[in-house]
């Protein structure tokens, strides 16, 4: 099953059910008028979400309409919370390397909490105050949930998963050291973060929900030129144990959003990147300093996952970067 939001007039849109290869949808407000309502009541809705999309599919749903996903806002435009890991052990290496960070410890996923109040739509300008900020994109994938209970095991937490989707988690390179050094977290350096318009239950991905991971390319072309190709396979922790390592104190509420962090993969010289930092950083220990610049205002970033088929999954984020007013 395919979900979306688009836009109503309110601040978080109106639920529709999509086609599966993106091309029609059908109104769900009857049902559930948004995606979050939908996950805060997932059992009682459903039944009825999966028999609308299946009516949608054999062409018998009434009121089904053209879908044109670059129209949708983000899945969720916001977000009780949005957890974001940092499952790929490659690209961890290389930001120690970038930022002369200690080792990351072992066996024990990394996480912070993010801005969740406004996620932007796939095709809507990143708006930012100063190049010199040092402009990143960094693609990924997540997960949303229904409601998790405290201390749930990794095992049980992939039940609590509903949602599979597509995220740009934007970064501002130049300010992340100045706040790491800190200690207290991420504020200047985390602005909101882009999901492509479709999330999809994990049984739309086949085969290629596998171990709890998204088994496929992520296809990321920065000026139109191909950037990255990395598969999301090679996580050191699966999404349910990143469900499982946010929820070891705290319960997590319905829509609650977790990231696996920049997808990356070891072989990086030859996928390439899902972010500029990654770039820089395999620049750094090949050449001895960095030399690919940062986003500029008038840049575009696109990133897009499909089926092994290659057919549509969450549809494309396909964004320009430009400077705020």
């Amino acid at each position: 099953m395919k979900l979306a939001t688009v836009p109503d007039g309110t601040r978080d849109g109106a639920l529709v059910i999509v086609a599966r290869d993106l091309s029609r949808a059908v109104p769900a407000g009857d049902i559930a008028a948004t995606v979050q309502d939908a996950l805060d009541r997932w059992d009682a809705v459903q039944p009825a979400l999966a028999a609308r999309f299946a009516a949608l599919e054999a062409g018998s749903a009434d009121g089904a309409v053209p879908f044109d996903p670059a129209t949708a806002l983000a899945p969720l435009p916001r977000a009780w919370q949005w957890l974001d890991g940092s499952a790929f052990e490659s690209h961890g290496d290389l930001m120690q390397a970038v930022f002369g960070l200690e080792p990351n410890p072992k066996g024990r996923p990394l996480m912070y909490q993010g801005m969740s109040d406004t996620f932007l739509a796939p095709t809507q300008d990143a708006a930012f105050p100063s190049e010199a900020d040092g402009i990143d994109f960094e693609g990924e994938f997540g997960v949303i949930v229904d409601a998790v209970p405290l201390g749930v095991t990794a095992a049980d937490a992939e039940r609590h998963i509903r949602l599979v989707v597509q995220i740009n988690d934007w970064s501002l390179r130049a300010i992340a050291p100045i706040e790491m050094k800190t200690g207290f977290g991420w504020i200047q350096a985390k602005p909101a973060s882009s999901m492509a318009p479709v999330a999809v239950t994990p049984d739309e991905l086949g085969a290629a929900w596998r171990d709890g991971r998204v088994d496929l390319p992520l296809v990321v072309d920065w000026n139109g030129v191909r950037f990255g190709t990395a598969s999301g396979y090679p996580m050191a922790f699966s999404l349910p144990e990143l469900v499982a390592h946010a929820a070891r104190t705290r319960a997590l509420c319905a829509g609650t959003i977790i990231g696996t962090g920049t997808v990356s993969n070891a072989n990086f010289r030859e996928v390439g990147s899902s972010c500029i930092a990654e770039r820089r950083g395999i620049e750094l220990l090949d050449e001895g300093a960095p030399r690919t610049p940062f986003m500029r205002f008038g840049d575009r970033v696109r990133m897009e996952a499909r089926t092994t088929d290659d057919a549509p999954l969450f549809g494309a984020i396909d964004q320009s970067v430009v400077a705020a007013k």
